[in-house]
């Protein structure tokens, strides 16, 4: 155990060196602070175990003290002392949590054993949270471990287990629909901060002005619409995680803000001049390739290497062809769970073609697939091949792009070939395809549900 930190509060010099060495000598590590004001100040950085304060002193007195060391953690004890106590002021002492109130002048050695005994029960409070802090965590990491058993996922969840007790800013890559935001909230259920709460928020699904109030809050008449004020994400996830998913698609301004966020842990909202702080752990996603938007002026990289303190990288589901089984498992118990009907299993040629399918959408679109086909299936008990969608079961043989294709192809096979060829260079990522192709990402939509390569 190391030394308790007790930080003393006193309006009097004298009475500060006095304590000051008297409890050093007794093992504590000491802080002082003259005055109430200055003590008030001094709770947030000093962090101590234990706070023994004067009562009476000019401006901020020991109860105000108090109530500033309460509202900072209510676990902290604090001792008020005083030399003209009076049963009022006790009374309020107690009944806003002091832990003891003792009268001057007193005896070295009562106060001394007053305050081991504080920092004895704030070290018994600490190792008993710890130890809860622990059996929750590690119930919650049955309940909320993300499905798979290949090597690149495990790889993955093993670090992503490493560092979610810490605060670091955690960013999450990989393609669409492989799960980034099931991995958050496995970060955030194991961490310190499992009890509070998870707030997330798809960066690319709102326009600028609005995402901008969403994250910051905003100001009554900061503009039209605004007839009230508005809290941010940033603050309502205070004491847990916030997870901006689609962060690649922040506009310039608004990744400035968020740069700003990130450095000074405040945010301003729209409108407002006083900042609020933030008590939020980070957490990002994207199926951009920030390396290179940052060659093409489209991320800030002073905002990337922020965010870039610890980085998962979630493979596709194609590179994870152990995972099919366990996750078709997964899906259809939930499908089934609570609706009073028999578990449904796979049939043996419609699961060979989800194994050799290759899932441009990953999970997301496994899941998609599988609900689809129990709902087809009825009453009935196994999935089969005519209830899979057809991209999944009637694909093509030969190879979009080969020597064996004909002399004169038609503009449609060329065309599904190049969009065959761009989304695979692009990682799956199909709004950077459609800038490639040059058109809108709900024109490439459709083209792909046009050639089966897309649900």
């Amino acid at each position: 155990m190391s030394e308790p930190k007790i930080l003393i509060v006193d309006d009097e010099v004298g009475i500060l060196d006095t304590l000051r060495i008297l409890l050093k000598r007794e093992g504590f590590q000491v802080e002082t602070a003259v005055g109430g004001q200055a003590g008030i100040d001094r709770i947030a950085d000093v962090r101590p175990d234990v706070v023994l304060s004067d009562v009476r002193m000019p401006g901020k007195g020991g109860l105000e003290v108090l109530m500033a060391a309460k509202e900072m953690d209510p676990a902290l004890p604090v001792i008020l002392m005083t030399a003209q106590a009076s049963l009022q002021t006790a009374m309020r002492a107690v009944n806003e949590g002091a832990y003891y109130y003792i009268q001057k002048p007193f005896a070295n050695d009562e106060l001394i054993a007053i305050v081991r005994r504080a920092a004895e029960s704030r070290q018994l409070k600490k190792e008993n949270q710890a130890l809860k802090t622990e059996i929750r965590r590690r119930d919650r990491s049955d309940t909320s471990r993300p499905i798979g058993r290949s090597r690149s996922f495990l790889d993955v969840l093993k670090t992503a287990d490493t560092v979610a007790p810490s605060d670091s800013t955690v960013l999450i890559t990989g393609e669409s629909g492989t799960g980034k935001e099931v991995l958050a909230k496995h970060i955030h259920s194991i961490s310190q901060r499992g009890d509070g709460p998870f707030v997330s928020i798809n960066c690319g699904a709102l326009p600028e002005n609005l995402l901008e109030s969403e994250l910051f809050g905003h100001v009554r008449g900061s503009f039209t619409g605004a007839v009230r004020d508005k809290q941010g994400m940033f603050v309502a996830a205070k004491g847990g995680s916030f997870f901006l998913d689609e962060v690649g698609e922040m506009s310039p301004a608004l990744q400035v803000k968020l740069l700003r966020a990130l450095q000074e842990r405040e945010v301003i909202p729209v409108g407002a001049t006083d900042p609020v702080p933030i008590d939020v752990r980070i957490m990002a996603a994207t199926n951009r390739d920030l390396d290179e938007e940052i060659r093409r002026g489209g991320f800030r990289s002073d905002l990337f290497y922020r965010l870039n303190v610890i980085t998962l990288q979630l493979p596709p589901l194609r590179e994870r062809p152990d995972d099919i089984p366990l996750l078709i498992d997964y899906f259809l118990n939930r499908f089934t769970s609570g609706r009073n009907r028999p578990p449904l299993r796979v049939a043996p040629d419609a699961l060979a073609s989800m194994q050799t399918y290759d899932w441009p959408g990953n999970v997301r679109e496994l899941e998609n697939a599988l609900e689809r086909a129990a709902v087809l299936t009825g009453t009935g008990d196994e999935i089969a091949m005519s209830t899979l969608p057809p991209r999944i079961t009637q694909r093509q043989a030969q190879p979009l792009v080969s020597a064996t294709l004909p002399p004169n192809p038609t503009l449609e096979i060329v065309e599904r070939a190049y969009i065959h060829w761009v989304l695979s260079s692009e990682g799956g990522n199909k709004t950077r395809a459609a800038e490639v192709l040059g058109i809108d990402p709900s024109t490439l939509y459709r083209k792909l549900q046009r050639y089966g390569m897309e649900g």
